[in-house]
């Protein structure tokens, strides 16, 4: 049985491909942070953070993204932008899904954090 978190990873890489984002990279890793997925469209790079839950009990998926876990993203976003000596713009982003039963509410939060 596919992870929840494994789950919403997919679905969040298909919506970024149906609104015309081409991925680069899905669990991107430098040290020990990990960016969800990197995708580029009309030139300019995002990061994406992907967060799913499967109850709203303690909130919304997306405040479950910590400032530490942004500067993790940031990091690893700084070695990925060396490794392909990227040179446009840039954008932070979350992906934040909400699982009910077999049905997924997805919701993209663009410039998230920087």
């Amino acid at each position: 049985m596919q992870s929840i978190g494994k789950k919403g990873e997919d679905l969040a890489a298909n919506y970024l491909q149906q609104k015309g984002y081409r991925i680069l990279s899905r669990n991107y890793r430098f040290k020990k942070s990990e960016v969800d997925i990197i995708c580029e469209k009309n030139d300019l790079l995002v990061f994406v953070e992907v967060k799913t839950r499967s109850s709203l009990k303690y909130g919304l998926p997306e405040v479950f993204v910590s400032l530490n876990q942004q500067q993790a993203i940031i990091r690893a976003a700084e070695e990925f932008l060396v490794e392909t000596s990227w040179k446009s713009d840039l954008r932070f982003d979350i992906i934040s899904i909400f699982m009910k039963g077999e049905e997924a509410e997805i919701e993209h939060l663009k410039d998230a954090f920087y």
